[in-house]
């Protein structure tokens, strides 16, 4: 295996843009802004007209995902007890322009919310559209710089990631790190999530280190990553980087230059169980990161499965989320349920991958737990909560 990443690591040049960096937008969009609090009344006891934007009419890949993320929506139709949902599914072909008029004709047709796009810059689009509605927008996107106004973002977020990680590395004696991050935009937004975190957390920043997308940034980062914890004390390094990025370089050139996960916590930003192949290399044996409630996910995946007969997208729990935040709300009977104040209720929802809920600034907190890699293998070392306001949170 390490000789295969080795001949990768020969052979590239160009690196790939973080595995689930994929729902940022391609660039800044225009964050609406403001507090999300209005939405359309409704009438709990009649159908209600939920529009499903998904990237249908794009490539062969958002066209599997579309098909996905609409089999999502209505197994999650199945378990809404009373509460029916008139589900309104329009096509974006992942473009900005095609999903602000899909927004703007699923107003116009009565939607009393509307439930995607994927990518970010079509997100923000879309919220534009229809922000003189007042009809709230849950997007699929990851990017927290769309949301707020009537934009909310459904993905998981760095911030939410990089606060589950370091509260647990503070409270297990892993308090002072140094950030590792890609100049890309991902990277960016990364280290800035981490960097936030770690001072929300009492935690101290040893510093940062910044490489652009090359296999030559990429080397000529880890001796500055070395004298950057040798020269301040660090006891753990923050990599924002993927598997399907810079993680494989990184996983093997860090310990070959002397940094030790004995006494160097290595902690990620992104799923270092995602592909599978990633659990065998070198550096990411002992290191730390976040994924969902596995006992969640699993039931979903199997529930999936069994209706369509394959597995579902990655992103298609988004969308099962969405649906079962929705039915949770009009299932209390009130015609307010679809405002933004509604939808931030401090209790949550439950979702394909265990608890969440939508915050007021239009971003969202999951519940992550935390895992180590040992002998190839996952061992969960911080199960997710159950519930808001306890550990983990």
């Amino acid at each position: 295996m390490i000789a295969c990443f080795r001949a990768f690591r020969k052979k590239m040049h160009l690196l790939l843009l973080p595995l689930f960096a994929v729902l940022l937008a391609a660039c800044q969009p225009v964050a609406i802004g403001g507090a999300n609090s209005g939405g359309p009344r409704i009438d709990p006891s009649a159908p209600v007209p939920v529009a499903l934007l998904v990237p249908r009419g794009g490539s062969a890949s958002d066209e599997l995902l579309a098909k996905n993320l609409e089999n999502a929506a209505r197994l999650a139709m199945r378990d809404l007890g009373g509460v029916e949902i008139d589900l309104r599914v329009y096509g974006t072909a992942g473009n900005a322009s095609k999903a602000a008029a899909a927004a703007s004709q699923a107003v116009n047709e009565g939607a009393k919310i509307i439930l995607g796009p994927v990518y970010g810059e079509a997100a923000n689009a879309a919220g534009v559209a229809v922000a003189s509605s007042g009809v709230n927008v849950i997007s699929f996107s990851n990017n927290p710089t769309i949301a707020g106004g009537n934009v909310f973002v459904l993905g998981p977020t760095f911030a939410n990631t990089a606060n589950r990680l370091v509260s647990f590395a503070k409270r297990n004696g892993k308090d002072k790190m140094v950030v590792l991050h890609g100049q890309d935009l991902a990277g960016q937004l990364g280290r800035d999530a981490i960097v936030q975190a770690i001072s929300a957390n009492g935690a101290t920043l040893a510093g940062t280190v910044d490489y652009a997308l090359s296999q030559e940034s990429v080397v000529a980062a880890v001796p500055r990553v070395k004298a950057t914890i040798e020269g301040s004390g660090a006891n753990a390094l923050f990599l924002t980087t993927s598997s399907a990025s810079a993680l494989p370089l990184f996983a093997e050139l860090l310990p070959e230059a002397g940094i030790q996960s004995a006494t160097t916590q290595y902690v990620g930003l992104t799923r270092w169980d995602i592909p599978q192949q990633t659990l065998a290399l070198t550096g990411v044996q002992g290191g730390w990161f976040a994924l969902p409630d596995t006992a969640a996910s699993g039931a979903f995946s199997n529930r999936y499965k069994a209706a369509y007969g394959s597995d579902p997208h990655p992103l298609a729990g988004l969308a099962f989320d969405g649906i079962a935040a929705i039915g949770s709300l009009v299932k209390g009977g009130k015609s307010n349920a679809l405002t933004g104040a509604a939808l931030t209720q401090g209790a949550g929802f439950q979702g394909a991958s265990g608890i969440f809920r939508l915050r007021r600034d239009g971003t969202n907190e999951r519940a992550l737990s935390v895992a180590t890699i040992r002998n190839s293998r996952v061992v969960v070392l911080d199960p997710a909560p159950r519930g808001f306001g306890g550990a983990g949170f």
